[in-house]
Parts: structure tokens; sequence; C-alpha cells
């Protein structure tokens, strides 16, 4: 599968993706409840980035803007730490599909 890739030629982070690492999480969610939680602390920093970008505009409050980057970054620098650390023996990440 191919996946689009960032400027650092990394993989993008697709909504299918999104749903599919939220999915496994669902359904691990009596087995792994912190996982379960941080995965909705960044989905949820996601959403806040993505909705909160524009009123930052508007109201003029420069220094939203790079929080709202930030927020819309959470995901794919979640899932990118995650990656590394699994790699690294350092934390097993089970929802982290094999590379093709």
């Amino acid at each position: 599968m191919a996946y689009p890739t960032t400027s650092a030629q990394q993989p993008a982070l697709t909504l299918l993706e999104l749903q599919r690492i939220k999915q496994w999480h669902l359904a691990h969610k009596d087995t792994r409840p912190l996982e379960y939680q941080v995965w909705d602390a960044v989905l949820s920093l996601w959403l806040m980035g993505w909705v909160g970008w524009l009123p930052a505009l508007v109201l003029d409050v420069p220094l939203a803007c790079p929080l709202c980057l930030l927020g819309m970054a959470a995901p794919q620098l979640y899932v990118r730490w995650r990656a590394r650390a699994h790699a690294r023996g350092r934390l097993r990440c089970d929802w982290l599909e094999p590379a093709h």
C-alpha cells in the first residue's frame, strides 16, 4: 500500500490510518486503558488544532497559531514517537502496521 509522504519523507497518516488505530484502541480498551486515553487525548489535540486555527486568525491571537499547528500534527508526531520507541524495544506497540 502506498502512503502519501510528508516533507521529511515519512508516511503521512491518512484518515483510514487514524480510524484503524482508533479501532484497535477501542478493541483493547479494557486491557490497555492508559493507551486508549492517551490516543483520545492526541485526537482531541488534533481536533482542537483544526477547529482553533480560524478563530486564532480572526481574533488576532498569533500565539495560538503555532499551538494549533502543533495540535494538527499531534497524531503524526505521536505515531512517529511510538514507532521509534517500538523499534528500539522500549515500548511495545501492537497497533503499528508492519512496513510494506
